[in-house]
């Protein structure tokens, strides 16, 4: 595996940075000043993250605990134990906030003494974003299709600052049906957590047009184990789209209830369940895309 790279994309406005499974888009606005400092300080935190992560890796992989929080040394790993420690009464491991947490951490050193108007981070769809007052900022999502609108915006007051998507579509293993489930939430981190489990409540066990397999068989160091993930989904009746989008309509109330998320949209099938406040508009063509989801 190659080291750390960082690069510009061809518009020269936003950095590539990449190592191993981390791939980032990085974008700032404000004085041209800040913006270089910023992007150099995000430079010099992204040499050792994914190092820091992997030699945590063994005990990341393992379930959290509810009452029972574990002292990791890096503060990558302590977001991604931090993210999922409310959601331990179900079966979850810090891995289904890895990719909020990097996203996170990157914002965080970004932001460090920088006066920035806004930021993103991007890691593969999980963002973390900065919006300073009165900004906004438009974010493309996956897994709409079928006509349905695509791109939420996002207000400094609403108290958003990560967003993330999962999926059986997307590139890491689901439990669910889910063709998406995007998620707002305070953080990358949180955000990431929650649309795991979400994702995976949107499920129909036992229907026969749902092809799984066992995690372990497709990835044997998987933090999923022996359980079965879903590979394929055929052709399924409305009843049957309407029952498992409830299901994770339910959780995803849950989880915004309980203050965990602020909204979610989940899409199976060509049909679509919100929970809370959350602006679904269809795609202006003349409005400059500022990051999308994988």
């Amino acid at each position: 595996m190659n080291g750390p790279q960082a690069h510009w994309l061809a518009d020269g406005r936003r950095l590539h940075l990449n190592h191993g499974p981390i791939d980032l888009i990085v974008e700032t606005f404000g004085e041209p000043d800040e913006c270089r400092a910023a992007y150099e300080q995000a430079v010099t935190r992204f040499q050792t993250i994914l190092i820091e992560v992997v030699e945590e890796l063994p005990e990341l992989r393992l379930p959290a605990f509810f009452l029972a929080p574990r002292d990791f040394a890096g503060p990558t790993a302590r977001r991604m134990e931090a993210a999922v420690m409310p959601l331990a009464e179900c079966f979850i491991t810090p891995m289904a906030a890895v990719a909020g947490s990097v996203a996170d951490e990157i914002l965080d050193a970004l932001l460090s003494g920088r006066r920035l108007e806004r930021a993103y981070v991007n890691n593969g769809g999980d963002c973390a974003l900065h919006l300073g007052v009165g900004q906004s900022m438009t974010v493309a999502i996956a897994g709409t299709g079928n006509g349905m609108a695509d791109r939420v915006t996002v207000c400094a007051e609403d108290g958003v600052r990560g967003v993330a998507t999962s999926g059986w579509r997307g590139r890491s293993f689901s439990l669910g049906i889910a063709d998406a489930v995007t998620v707002l939430a305070r953080t990358g981190a949180e955000a990431d957590a929650a649309a795991t489990l979400i994702a995976n409540a949107v499920d129909l066990p036992g229907h026969p047009a749902i092809a799984r397999a066992s995690a372990r068989d497709l990835a044997p160091d998987s933090d999923l184990g022996d359980r079965l993930v879903t590979q394929s989904v055929g052709a399924l009746a409305p009843g049957d789209i309407a029952q498992a989008l409830d299901k994770g309509l339910a959780v995803a109330e849950d989880f915004r209830r309980r203050g965990l998320i602020v909204a979610s949209a989940l899409f199976l099938a060509g049909e679509a369940r919100v929970s809370g406040a959350i602006a679904l508009a269809a795609p202006n063509k003349h409005e400059r895309e500022e990051f999308a989801h994988a």
